[in-house]
């Protein structure tokens, strides 16, 4: 497939460019380039209003298939954007906190859900209006996402959802949230599964535990139903087709996103090689060779996702991709680490008793990228998907 910068690309590009200069200023501005991987609730009332600017100014759902009407976002090829991706991580916008909504649920919806669900959830996700949050994985269903436990119970017009799901991103600054569970009890596995969009504004319905991690960040969060509310008519693709919704959102995460999620690998890299050309580090052959594998590996992947682009159907391409940038990003963090020596032990600032566990951004994404090879689908996942789906290996019996 063609993937040049045309000369309507270039012109998008300078809009983009134009438009983050004007409005990437005051609280905005002091967000950007702030924290890194983990960090995206930090700041969380400014990184809203950006969101409100962003679809203000009709950046959010840039790539939304507009078969069923646009909803307040412009349109914009593939390469737009990209173009778009490029000119953000450039600016050094802030992490956003809009990305589920506006990359995981409204594909899906535009996809699996009806006509009334479009209507009323993607123009509030275009605007800024409304944060999302993913419940799939709970404590004894990690990556085995069929072994789930939570229930939903049909009540007159709603369901009552009751269960537990964990490592919930943003689940504290979320509006809703989808939800898989089961609802079909006399089922197993991904069969009488349904996904639900449910409301997080439910007090002593659902609650929220945020969970501390190693890099001193709380993104994840443990999320407890009982007996929350979700309406009939927020059940995408109907009763009893949560598998299939629920596959075909994994899809579209390890999909086309993955060439916007390698503009900021690349970022990262070129951060790491600055480094490594102030220290000096460059004069050990090992660490040389071993940066320059990291720059082949990552144009390797943004190959494979443009192959994958062109390639409809393939089951396999979502977990080698999940695969292949698992592993790299773990093993730049490990690089980062290994360029400083010692000196990688030790913290920005001096104790306190107010600051115990400061760290800088190379720190964090670190020692955030260890659940790289996990979250997602664990890498054991990965390959067991690439045996029995793409390989025809006898399935594993479970």
């Amino acid at each position: 497939m063609d993937f040049a910068f045309g000369s309507a690309d270039e012109g998008f590009r300078a809009a983009a460019r134009e438009w983050l200069a004007g409005h990437l200023v005051g609280p905005y501005a002091e967000l950007a380039g702030r924290g890194g991987p983990g960090s995206e609730h930090d700041g969380a009332a400014a990184r809203r209003a950006w969101e409100r600017e962003l679809g203000a100014g009709g950046w959010i759902g840039l790539g939304w298939d507009r078969a069923h009407g646009a909803y307040g976002n412009r349109a914009a090829s593939l390469t737009q954007q990209v173009v778009w991706a490029e000119e953000y991580a450039r600016a050094r916008a802030p992490g956003r906190v809009g990305h589920i909504g506006e990359n995981l649920l409204a594909p899906t919806l535009l996809t699996y859900g009806d006509e009334a669900q479009r209507r009323r959830f993607l123009p509030a996700v275009a605007r800024g209006e409304e944060l999302w949050c993913q419940g799939y994985s709970e404590p004894d269903a990690g990556s085995d996402l069929a072994g789930l436990r939570t229930v939903a119970v049909r009540d007159g017009a709603g369901y009552r959802i009751s269960g537990q799901k964990i490592w919930t991103s943003l689940a504290g600054e979320a509006d809703w949230c989808f939800v898989l569970a089961r609802t079909d009890p006399g089922e197993r596995r991904h069969r009488g599964l349904s996904f639900l969009l449910v409301p997080m504004d439910q007090p002593g319905r659902i609650e929220v535990r945020p969970i501390r991690q190693m890099s001193g960040t709380a993104e994840f969060n443990e999320v407890f139903f009982d007996g929350a509310v979700a309406r009939a008519g927020h059940v995408v693709g109907g009763e009893g087709a949560g598998w299939r919704v629920a596959m075909g959102l994994l899809a579209l995460e390890r999909g086309v996103s993955t060439l916007v999620q390698q503009i900021g690998f690349a970022a990262e890299l070129g951060e790491v090689v600055a480094a490594a050309v102030r220290g000096g580090a460059l004069r050990d052959p090992v660490l040389r060779e071993q940066l320059v594998r990291q720059w082949a590996e990552l144009q390797v992947m943004r190959w494979n996702a443009l192959r994958t682009l062109g390639a409809a159907g393939d089951a396999g391409a979502p977990s080698v991709a999940k695969l292949l940038w698992g592993g790299w990003h773990q093993r730049l963090g490990e690089l980062a680490m290994r360029l400083r020596g010692a000196a990688a032990a030790l913290g920005p600032l001096d104790w306190t008793a107010q600051a115990p566990y400061e760290l800088d951004a190379p720190q964090r994404r670190f020692l955030f990228s260890r659940a790289d090879t996990l979250y997602g689908g664990s890498d054991e996942i990965q390959r067991t998907i690439i045996a029995e789906r793409v390989l025809g290996l006898p399935r594993v019996e479970r």
